[in-house]
């Protein structure tokens, strides 16, 4: 227990633990709760239940095809050394196909008999949370997990490109779920930031059931005019709310109310 890496694994825990009850402590979590009275713990058990199931079921899955294709050849990486350009462009080109593939077949599954067969159950959660990346119908997480082997099955890719891949799809499942916007204000303001999808782009997508389908970005939403007119204008009112919150957790002398909940 006193290795480097066990210290190492140890610090990382105690850093992010740290950093999440200071967070609950000073109100950094609540100011920026993107529906502050948008909790239910009976959705958070169901969707805790769910994400097991889906979990057992597209894990063996996708691991057996995964394993299946390597053993047949059809999936092998670029073992030599490669420059920083090369591991940018082959993530890159992930990242794009990606988004293309998440966007079209999740506008897809927002159609009538597939939304009921397969997509609805992930729209149970109407204010999103860190457990509803994972709760979905399992044929909808191996139609999006199923990527990655496509991917690799048609390119071959460096080892180092993988090891950027499989964080982002866990990375943006989670952030985009979490219910809590973290983007600063000028994010939808930059010309080079915009184009990248917020906690608040996805979580309006859960509240309202259509529009904003990005996976990755706003690129193709903007393109076919399905993201929502006010995105913006309500990602304003909530940084406007982390604005006026108290620096320094709950003042109940502060005269400052709890901003309501986003409108339509």
């Amino acid at each position: 227990m006193t290795t480097g890496d066990h210290l190492l694994r140890l610090w990382l825990i105690l850093f992010v633990a740290t950093g999440i009850l200071s967070g609950i402590v000073t109100g950094y979590f609540k100011a920026r709760k993107i529906q502050p009275r948008g909790f239910k713990w009976k959705t958070f058990r169901n969707e805790a239940l769910v994400a097991v199931v889906t979990l057992a079921i597209s894990g063996k899955i996708l691991g057996g095809l995964t394993a299946w294709l390597k053993a047949q050849g059809w999936v092998a990486f670029q073992n030599a050394p490669a420059g920083w350009w090369m591991i940018a462009l082959e993530y890159g080109l992930y990242f794009l196909l990606f988004d293309t593939y998440f966007y079209w077949l999740h506008r897809w599954m927002h159609k009538e008999p597939f939304y009921s067969w397969i997509h609805k159950l992930h729209h149970k959660s109407t204010s999103p949370n860190l457990l509803t990346t994972l709760s979905v119908n399992p044929l909808e997480s191996i139609i999006n997990g199923g990527f990655v082997p496509l991917f690799l099955t048609i390119f071959t890719v460096h080892d180092a490109t993988l090891m950027l891949i499989l964080p982002t799809n866990i990375f943006m499942g989670l952030y985009v779920h979490s219910g809590y916007e973290f983007m600063p204000r000028w994010w939808n303001r930059s010309w080079a930031t915009k184009w990248f999808i917020t906690a608040t782009f996805h979580d309006q997508h859960h509240r309202y059931f259509n529009g904003n389908y990005g996976g990755y970005t706003t690129i193709w939403d903007r393109i076919c005019g399905t993201i929502r007119p006010k995105f913006e204008a309500d990602f304003e009112k909530l940084k406007d709310r982390v604005a006026a919150a108290p620096r320094t957790g709950p003042q109940p002398s502060s005269g400052i109310p709890m901003a309501p909940d986003l409108a339509e």
